[in-house]
């Protein structure tokens, strides 16, 4: 039986039937694939988050407020400072990166060794550091106090300026029992016993002029809104609940708990992409230290791995947008 063959008149063009379009391999084609993927599944987490953000404007946690620590000087406010450094760190992983290719590119197998291992001790850098920002996330600062209704009651001085509620609480040396669901109101609950109560808070207020309660509400000025005397007082008396300290998935010192899940699921997420892509740089790395790539006369595993690391770079640039600087 004849076989009739139709020319389309497509051979040997990009999308002709080759092994090659866009003159990329399979490997770096399939890379670029799953970044796209990737690309979109982040996309719908940020855009999930501004939406959420958007509904609850007006009670949204104050970044500046937030991320205001710095390893080893403890007891200082430096909004957005180490913030600032680990983002500096990892987009200069990615600088080394693109060292890291260009001397593949010229079958440097020196430079390659010299600038992997320089990407790859910026992400161990990155992805330490933000460790470290989770457990002074969850460990909190300040405290603060949730009420019935589930919003947050800060304390802060007469100048505005923030205070730790041990440093307030009056604190009654009794036995007490962890505030749990079956035993109080049954939406709130303790998983940690408090080192004060909420009443020892509310007399420690009571007998400091000087502190006041600062809502989670937002005012005209893009500022906490600050209570008076008296309101302050009430509001404690009338509807304070539970003793809140740091952040987890259910309650947040901070301001709204939708900002900790958030917090907690995206930077998580990225940073389980950036400890992926310091382990692949590590194979690699030892790869071309035992000449793999030298004998293959090509160094295209350090690129594709490349097009990754400067995806998870450039993808932290939304994440840093949306969380700390908007």
């Amino acid at each position: 039986m004849d076989t009739t063959v139709v020319n389309t008149g497509t051979e040997g063009k990009t999308w002709g039937g080759g092994n090659e379009p866009l003159k990329a391999s399979y490997g770096k084609m399939m890379m670029w694939f799953f970044i796209v993927s990737d690309a979109l599944t982040f996309s719908g987490f940020l855009a999930a988050y501004g939406f959420s953000r958007f509904k609850f404007i007006d009670y949204w946690p104050i970044a500046d407020e937030v991320f205001t620590h710095v390893p080893f000087l403890h007891g200082q406010e430096l909004p957005m400072i180490y913030v600032a450094f680990m983002t500096f760190i990892l987009i200069m992983s990615s600088v080394t990166m693109v060292l890291a290719v260009d001397a593949g590119h010229h079958m440097n197998k020196a430079k390659v060794t010299l600038y992997m291992f320089l990407t790859i001790i910026g992400g161990v850098i990155f992805v330490g550091s933000q460790a470290w920002e989770w457990a002074t996330f969850i460990k909190g600062d300040y405290g603060a106090i949730e009420t019935k209704g589930g919003n947050i009651l800060q304390l802060v001085d007469t100048d505005g300026h923030r205070v730790a509620l041990r440093d307030v609480a009056l604190i009654e040396h009794k036995e007490r029992t962890t505030h749990e669901r079956k035993n109080g109101i049954w939406f709130v609950g303790e998983t940690e016993l408090p080192a004060y109560t909420v009443d020892e808070v509310i007399n420690g207020v009571v007998a400091n002029e000087n502190v006041l309660v600062r809502t989670q509400l937002l005012n005209e000025e893009g500022h906490k809104t600050v209570l008076s005397r008296e309101e302050s007082i009430k509001e404690l008396k009338n509807h304070g609940a539970v003793i809140v300290e740091g952040a987890n998935l259910q309650h947040n010192e901070y301001g709204s708990p939708l900002f900790a899940d958030f917090f907690f699921f995206i930077t998580g997420f990225h940073g389980f992409h950036v400890l992926s892509g310091v382990v692949l740089n590590i194979i690699i790395f030892f790869n071309v230290i035992i000449g793999t790539y030298e004998r293959r006369k090509s160094y295209e595993m350090v690129e594709k791995v490349g097009l990754y690391w400067h995806f998870v770079d450039l993808v932290w640039v939304f994440v840093f947008t949306f969380f700390y600087l908007v």
